[in-house]
């Protein structure tokens, strides 16, 4: 028995302050649940239109241009998305292990097919996320016959990154982001699309003088 003893007190230290390394994880994690995600902007004034579908898009003269989204592709290749100005860009931000992006990849090699063979000015761009190597997302894309590029963005820099503050920007996994002609984002998804939701997106902007 310890009689006399004082009680051991508790620490009076204060508790240490969270690291700002940890708070961008927690928010990639965050970013990186696959599932339908919110249906807000990304903060601040988006001027966006919520249309039926769930798809927002934006005034013409409300656009914002994105930041730098360029990498290597999962074939290794160099790829800048400022390079395609001049065509629509549906940006799909997809990962091999999610459920939904599975079920919408038949629908994205459809259409990007589609656009190729009408001459239509359109470009797919994956951007791929979460996967620990290559090889998995190499296998998605055979397996769902999607032939257009994706850069390969493991730890999800790109996706919270290379989107303005108050856009209309990725939230969750999947997300789809179109650009207009002169690489602004017009119009956003947060879920996973069919070949017709996927036109709504896009046809608009392809019919943009």
């Amino acid at each position: 028995m310890n009689l006399g003893r004082a009680p051991r007190s508790r620490s009076n230290r204060r508790p240490r302050a969270v690291l700002p390394a940890v708070v961008a994880s927690a928010a990639m994690l965050t970013l990186a649940a696959c599932g339908g995600g919110a249906t807000s902007g990304g903060g601040g004034d988006t001027n966006f239109v919520t249309n039926t579908g769930g798809v927002q898009t934006v005034a013409v003269a409300d656009r914002q241009p994105v930041d730098e989204i360029a990498g290597e592709t999962l074939e290794g290749k160099r790829l800048d998305v400022a390079d395609l100005k001049g065509k629509v860009v549906v940006l799909n931000v997809w990962g091999s292990w999610c459920g939904p992006c599975r079920a919408e990849a038949p629908y994205f090699a459809k259409v990007a097919k589609e656009t190729e063979a009408k001459g239509q000015e359109v470009a797919f761009v994956g951007l791929n996320t979460r996967d620990a190597n290559k090889g998995s997302a190499i296998a998605f894309e055979k397996d769902y016959g999607v032939l257009y590029p994706s850069i390969y963005d493991p730890a999800g820099k790109l996706i919270v990154n290379g989107f303005p503050k108050g856009s209309l920007n990725p939230q969750a996994i999947p997300s789809t982001i179109v650009l207009d002609r002169e690489g602004r984002i017009a119009a956003r998804s947060l879920k996973a699309l069919d070949d017709k939701k996927l036109r709504e997106m896009i046809d608009p902007l392809i019919a943009e003088k």
